[in-house]
């Protein structure tokens, strides 16, 4: 790993001043310092306030911390090949933002899909397909992840007012494109609070597994699904999830299990999924719902408000039923995960949504039909409460307008 700083004062601690007519009311003006971040990290280090290129699939090995100081942003560049930021079981990233100066991860194109993302790897608790504790991740790391020792307070470090941007792109041989944020068997010890993924060419955020928690997320404009996770991810304290879907998206959540039917499962408070009308499947296709549930995924979900999943025709004139929430693909996950109460949806307010009861998937026969209780329409629910400002304005547009 090289780093290049061109300011000297602030490795010393040392400020410019700007002129004045009396010192005693001089501003300090911090100089940004400047670097190239790239390779393996193998000792801990700090990244003052400043401006860094990421160069290259960057990783923090074990026993290693890395810091990025508030307003710090960090640009790749997809000319030079793949970037990605990895933090591996082991290591940790602690990313020191806030609300007026967060830390932004951004690629010099600003177009989607044009870098990986922040990746983090962990040993907490994963239940893969097969029923197995560990897999390898589908990324083009082919890193291991869970672990038949697991550890569900693993601790990853604190993301903290953190923004990616235009990530989404395939690494190496992965067999799948990357999202903003992937998280695999990441534990309950790690912070996640105020992100933003931005405009990316997959998901916003994604879960293997894990333990882990997040507050005051924002997906905007990510072509696949908004939120996603299988494996087991089994986060107890998620609270403040915005999406705004535009132009391409799938999803407002994808939920599922791998087949595994568990007795676990997610718990996320205060939710909001909106999509811009005019916007269509990434695949052309029928992903058009807000909530889809698959492969024995569940979970209790609280204070919603879903708007704008409304009917979707394709290029060959097939129309696809948008819905509040479809159970897709599977009657199993009906059977297992909606009537034996695994799956609640409490109070719910639909607006623009062609179907506002739970509904079977695109050419599927059977009847879908929760429990007393455990779906609950509202006029009075608040959703997502989420405060504006610059870790959520980009390119001076506030994403939560």
């Amino acid at each position: 790993m090289k780093t290049k700083f061109l300011a000297l004062a602030l490795a010393t601690g040392l400020f410019l001043n700007s002129c004045s007519s009396s010192s005693d009311d001089s501003t300090p003006v911090i100089t940004p310092a400047t670097g190239e971040i790239t390779g393996q990290i193998t000792s801990n280090i700090t990244y003052p306030y400043g401006n860094y290129t990421l160069k290259g699939i960057v990783k923090i090995n074990a026993g290693t911390t890395v810091t990025f100081d508030a307003g710090s942003t960090i640009t790749c560049d997809k000319t030079t090949g793949d970037n990605a930021l990895v933090v591996l079981n082991g290591g940790k990233l602690i990313i020191n933002g806030t609300a007026d100066k967060p830390v932004v991860f951004t690629e010099k194109s600003k177009v989607p899909g044009s870098w990986g993302g922040i990746i983090m790897y962990g040993d907490a608790p994963a239940k893969v397909a097969g029923g197995g504790a560990t897999s390898t991740s589908e990324d083009g790391n082919n890193i291991s992840y869970g672990s038949a020792n697991p550890n569900p307070a693993h601790n990853g470090g604190s993301l903290v007012y953190a923004r990616v941007e235009y990530a989404g792109s395939k690494l190496a041989d992965g067999q799948k494109e990357n999202n903003g944020f992937t998280f695999y068997s990441v534990g309950s010890g790690t912070t996640l609070d105020h992100l933003v993924s931005y405009k990316g060419a997959d998901d916003g955020f994604e879960f293997f597994g894990g333990t882990v928690s997040m507050t005051n997320a924002i997906s905007f404009g990510n072509y696949d699904d908004a939120f996603d996770w299988q494996d087991g991810w089994q986060g107890q304290a998620n609270s403040n999830w915005y999406a705004y879907q535009t132009g391409k998206g799938n999803y407002g959540m994808e939920i599922e299990a791998s087949l595994n039917d568990n007795a676990f499962y997610p718990v996320v408070k205060n939710i909001t999924l909106k999509k811009e009308a005019g916007t269509v499947p990434e695949v052309g296709d029928d992903q058009v719902d807000a909530f889809q549930f698959k492969r024995e995924g569940n979970g209790e979900y609280s204070n919603i408000i879903v708007s704008g999943y409304g009917n979707y025709t394709n290029a060959g004139g097939t129309v696809y039923k948008g819905s509040v929430c479809s159970i897709l693909e599977d009657a199993t996950t009906n059977q297992h995960q909606v009537n034996k109460s695994k799956i609640k949806l409490l109070n719910i307010s639909i607006s623009n949504t062609t179907s506002i009861i739970p509904t079977p998937g695109t050419n599927l026969t059977f009847t879908v039909a929760f429990p007393t209780g455990t779906f609950t329409p509202s006029t009075t629910a608040t959703g997502a409460s989420l405060t504006s400002g610059a870790w959520c304005t980009v390119d001076g547009v506030n994403l939560l307008k």
